[in-house]
């Protein structure tokens, strides 16, 4: 599978509260980080989930800097045998990182103000023409794509209008292409690909406060203008789907205890993505994605991610609850 767009670094900070120091100069309190780790974050955090559900190649396509934020990511990435011939380096771009300081204990700890590392002036030209010759030649040699179109100011993140049209163009010159596209800002502009919106991402285009509203229309609309299935999440309601003029809503799975949803839209993808490359049919394909979600937000503090056994033994246990009902 090939994942395309923007690879950030979640870079985690913990504070212990109990060192706090008063600064002499400022008069103001001095955190203390007593320990620091990361992890590939948004397009990254896609690739995450498809290294622990087992997918056997994976290839990055985007664009990152020549910084330590970088270099960090790459050692993730590398760590997991993902292709980076096409993750392109540049030495006047910033690796977009989230610096996510936690004030506590790794075991219990409360997220504070996020810290943003984005770029604010736009994907030089070059760089696009870059991204588009890879997309061109490479996406044809994977069985599927995931687009993760994070950076909401158009332009400054890797998916520009130029890149999203040769998306656009590849999913109608290759129709049996699997391309699979979630998108902050732009869901409403993609054409002959598959789409992931979310409720308000698509109550966005269709001019709704929230397409939960109205779920059935609006999987409908969407998958009229796209023309290809649509696949819309709709938190603990699981997901309406729309394929070929069909309309069915697809389960959530439950889940107790305290859950934290920070990738769990990527992780859903994956599941998606990952049962439509296996063959399996869009419902459940869009199943799989919601049992992938189900597990991941259960894990605290970072962007989790689900092993085959973790979804072999969360099914289980949902559908033994079915046959009791």
């Amino acid at each position: 599978m090939l994942v395309v767009g923007d690879f950030f670094l979640d870079f985690y900070v913990l504070i212990d509260p109990e060192k706090d120091e008063v600064s002499l100069e400022t008069g103001k309190t001095a955190f203390q980080a007593v320990d620091h780790y990361s992890s590939p974050g948004a397009a990254g955090t896609v690739v995450n989930n498809l290294t622990a559900l087992g997918v056997g190649t994976i290839g990055a396509l985007g664009v990152i800097g020549s910084d330590g934020f970088g270099f960090e990511l790459r050692r993730h990435l590398e760590e997991q045998g993902v292709n980076m011939e096409h993750l392109i380096q540049c030495p006047t771009r910033l690796t977009p990182t989230y610096m996510k300081p936690l004030r506590g204990t790794r075991e219990a700890s409360e997220e504070q103000n996020r810290i943003d590392f984005k770029n604010w002036t736009p994907l030089p030209r070059e760089l696009e023409d870059q991204v588009i010759e890879a997309l061109r030649a490479e996406a044809p040699k994977y069985h599927a794509l995931i687009v993760a179109d994070q950076v909401d100011q158009e332009g400054l993140g890797l998916v520009t209008e130029r890149v999203r049209s040769a998306l656009c163009q590849l999913g109608q010159d290759h129709p049996d292409l699997i391309i699979l596209v979630d998108s902050r800002r732009n869901i409403g502009e993609y054409r002959h690909v598959a789409i992931k919106p979310n409720e308000f991402e698509a109550g966005r285009v269709l001019g709704l406060k929230t397409a939960a509203e109205r779920p059935e229309e609006s999987v409908r609309a969407l998958s009229a203008r796209t023309q290809r299935p649509v696949f819309l999440t709709v938190g603990d309601q699981g997901q309406w789907v729309c394929a070929e003029g069909e309309v069915r809503q697809i389960p959530a799975f439950p889940v107790t205890g305290p859950i934290d949803i920070v990738g769990a839209g990527d992780s859903t993808s994956a599941g998606i993505v990952l049962g439509l490359a296996a063959g399996a049919s869009v419902w459940d394909a869009a199943l799989l994605g919601n049992l992938v979600a189900s597990i991941t937000i259960t894990k605290l503090g970072t962007t989790g991610t689900a092993s085959p056994a973790e979804l072999v033994a969360r099914y289980e246990q949902w559908a033994e609850l079915r046959a009791q009902e």
